[in-house]
């Protein structure tokens, strides 16, 4: 629904002091948020799907207790935790209007930071881990036990969670008579004994610092080292790794990079028709990085073989018809990678 609202946005939770401004006609920028929050929906679907199947891989077939799945069973949660805070932002950005009541806006805005903060650092983390295990094989076999994983698991935890405290703090209900709708955000105003700038602010950086930049530059660094170690090995598929090593950063610079440079881009005094070319901007690159999000568990998990193989062993034992097109696949590409070999 399209609506004349004041200039601020539910999610736009990394942005500067927001102060209430003369009415501003968002109809168009509100319309096009509302219609790209339908893939919310498909995003929360798919999601769901994808990651179940990746615990249900895990547990039928491997150990948890190995560092790598301990991380991506960690990963999976964090990615579930964020989506199921979709549904109900859909539904917000539909209506323009608040309907579930102010605890569910405090825990809805609480899940959705914990999960976007969450997921970011255990990709970053399972990168890291991978990037040990490839170029540091030896010499840390001991240190990559379940004890150093499950510890790892617990800080992120830790850190995302106090990163939630500033949404749990500032979010609430508040209802606007312009045109009669309830809001869940970030409360505009001023609040009793805290310092509502000094708080928006820290928040803003410790997004783009921690949440942001952290988490870029250790994935670039990690995939360049392996990306090295693989390409100054004998293995004959690196061509193949190193190729999926460039997709991994591209698809992590391509979702996370958009967003983060239009937070960056805020003018407190800018007019009317600037706010809606950022909040249109905003809307438009929030959906790659919820994406990203989406699709990250399921694809760090089926890049690996073993998790493919895995894969089609389940389909198999469930659709019985689908053995006959899995062997001619597993065929085809035996004889792909012997003649790979003989050159």
């Amino acid at each position: 629904m399209a609506t004349t609202t004041y200039d601020y946005d539910y999610d736009d939770c990394s942005d500067y002091p927001a102060t209430l401004v003369s009415p501003c006609n968002r109809d168009v920028d509100n319309y096009v948020g509302a219609q790209l929050s339908i893939l919310y929906y498909f995003m929360f679907l798919l999601s769901l799907f994808g990651n179940a199947l990746v615990l249900t891989i895990i547990y039928r077939f491997e150990r948890v207790t190995t560092v790598t799945n301990i991380l991506l069973v960690n990963l999976v949660m964090s990615s579930l935790i964020f989506m199921s805070s979709l549904p109900f932002l859909g539904v917000y950005m539909q209506l323009s209007n608040w309907i579930f009541g102010k605890v569910m806006c405090k825990i809805v805005g609480s899940v959705y930071y914990l999960g976007f903060y969450s997921s970011a650092l255990f990709l970053t983390l399972l990168t890291f881990d991978r990037h040990v295990a490839v170029v540091y094989s030896l010499s840390t076999s001991r240190m990559r036990n379940q004890s150093y994983a499950i510890v790892s698991c617990l800080v992120v935890w830790l850190i995302s969670s106090l990163a939630c405290i500033k949404p749990m703090i500032l979010h609430t209900t508040f209802f606007n008579y312009i045109n009669n709708n309830t809001y869940c955000q970030e409360y505009p105003g001023d609040l009793p004994y805290i310092d509502v700038s000094q708080v928006r602010i820290s928040g803003f950086y410790l997004q783009l610092l921690l949440f942001f930049l952290f988490p870029l530059a250790v994935i670039v660094y990690s995939y360049i080292r392996i990306a090295i170690t693989v390409i100054s090995s004998k293995l004959v598929t690196k061509f193949k790794t190193v190729r999926l090593v460039f997709i991994i950063v591209l698809l992590f610079f391509v979702c996370w990079t958009p967003f983060n440079i239009v937070l960056l881009i805020h003018d407190e005094s800018s007019n009317c028709e600037q706010a809606q070319k950022r909040s249109f901007a905003l809307h438009v690159t929030r959906n790659f990085t919820y994406i990203y999000f989406c699709i990250s568990p399921i694809f760090y998990t089926f890049v690996g073989k073993k998790f493919q193989t895995y894969f089609r062993q389940l389909v198999m034992k469930q659709f019985p018809q689908f053995k006959r097109h899995f062997q001619r696949s597993q065929c085809s590409r035996s004889n792909s990678s012997t003649k790979t070999t003989l050159y």
